[in-house]
C-alpha cells in the first residue's frame, strides 16, 4: 500500500526553515528546562509508597483528590492488582503517621471498602538519586551505541545525523513535558515509565531514520551521476509513503492507548504520541539534511 506515488517535494532545498522550526522548538524546551522546571516522580525525588487493599474497587482519581488533602501533597495512585491501590507520596514525616492519614481519609469516603495497608516502603534520597543517575546513563548510552551501530553499518556522517535527531527528539519531548506539566489534566510525572517511554522513541526514531539511510546508500550506488542532495531528497520522497504509514498506525495505537489505558499509561502514551510526531519530523527535516550539510562540508575542504 502506498499513499504517494512519485512524489518530487524538495525537502533537502527546505532544510533552512526545518533548522529554524527545530531550533525554535530546542529554545522553548531548554527555556522551559530552566523557568518551569520537570516535575520529577517518587522515583528520582524520594518518598514514601504504599500497597493499599480494600474489600471494594476504588477510584484512583477519587482517591487521588482525597490524599492530596489529607497528606498536603499531590500522591501518586495507580490500580495495584484486585481491589488494591499503589499510593507514593513525598509527603515528609513518620511512615506510620502517614499510613495511619491514608486509611483513615481512604475509610472515610468510602465506609464499606475497609481500607487496609498491606505493604510499605521508603525510597530514600541516595536510591532516587541512583535512580535518576542510571536513567541519565540509559538515554546517553543508548545514543553512543547508537552512533556506534550507526558508524559501522554506514559512515560517520550517517552516524552524527542520527545522534543530532535523536537528541533533538528526546530534548523536545521532555520540553513538552516541562512546559505542560500543570496544565493538562492527568500526570506529567518523570518517572520510570516515562523513560521506557524515551527509550522507546529513541528505538522507533532511530528506526525510521535508518530505513531512510539506507534508501540514501542505495541510491548514491544507482544514481553515480546525480548530485549528492537530489539523491537524498529522490531517498527521501521514495520512502515517504512508508514513513507515514508506519507513523500513523503506530500513532492510531498509542492514541488507543491514551485514551483507554486509564490514568496510570497516560503520561506514558502522551510521551510516545508526541516523541512519534518529532521521530518522524526529525528523519525527514533533521538527520538526512545534516549528513548532506556533512558531506558538502567534506567535498568543500577538498
Amino acid at each position: 500500500m502506498r499513499i504517494f506515488e512519485n512524489t518530487q517535494f524538495d525537502f533537502i532545498r527546505s532544510r533552512t526553515k526545518g533548522y529554524l522550526f527545530s531550533g525554535v522548538l530546542l529554545l522553548i524546551s531548554v527555556v522551559s528546562f530552566f523557568v518551569h522546571g520537570l516535575e520529577l516522580g517518587i522515583d528520582f525525588r524520594g518518598g514514601m509508597e504504599f500497597v493499599v487493599e480494600s474489600d471494594q474497587e476504588l477510584s484512583t482519581v477519587r482517591i487521588r483528590g482525597i490524599l492530596a488533602d489529607a497528606l498536603g501533597a499531590d500522591p501518586e495512585v495507580k490500580t495495584f492488582g484486585e481491589n488494591a491501590l499503589l499510593v507514593r507520596t513525598l509527603a515528609e514525616g513518620e511512615i506510620t503517621q502517614k499510613q495511619q492519614q491514608i486509611i483513615e481519609a481512604i475509610a472515610g469516603a468510602y465506609p464499606e471498602a475497609n481500607p487496609r495497608v498491606v505493604k510499605t516502603d521508603i525510597v530514600g534520597p541516595r536510591f532516587a538519586e541512583d535512580l535518576k543517575r542510571g536513567a541519565i546513563y540509559a538515554v546517553l548510552g543508548s545514543l553512543l551505541v547508537i552512533f556506534l551501530y550507526i558508524l559501522i553499518r554506514f559512515e560517520w556522517r550517517f552516524g552524527v545525523g542520527a545522534v543530532a535527531a535523536l537528541f533533538h527528539d528526546v530534548t523536545i519531548t521532555l520540553g513538552v513535558f516541562s512546559l505542560l506539566h500543570g496544565f493538562l489534566p492527568f500526570s506529567l510525572q518523570i518517572d520510570q515509565a516515562i523513560i521506557a517511554a524515551f527509550l522507546t522513541i529513541v528505538g522507533y526514531s532511530l528506526n525510521d531514520t535508518v530505513v531512510i539511510f539506507d534508501r540514501i546508500r542505495e541510491y548514491t550506488t544507482l544514481f553515480k551521476t546525480e548530485p549528492y542532495d537530489q539523491v537524498v531528497n529522490r531517498s527521501i520522497n521514495n520512502t515517504l509513503s512508508r514513513t507515514v504509514i508506519t507513523s500513523g498506525t503506530t500513532l492510531l495505537v498509542v492514541v488507543t492507548l491514551f485514551i483507554f489505558g486509564g490514568e496510570v499509561l497516560r503520561g506514558f502514551a502522551f510521551a510516545l504520541i508526541v516523541g512519534i510526531l518529532i521521530g518522524t519530523y526529525s528523519s525527514i527535516f533533521v538527520a538526512s539534511p545534516i549528513v548532506v550539510e556533512l558531506r558538502q562540508q567534506s567535498a568543500t575542504r577538498r
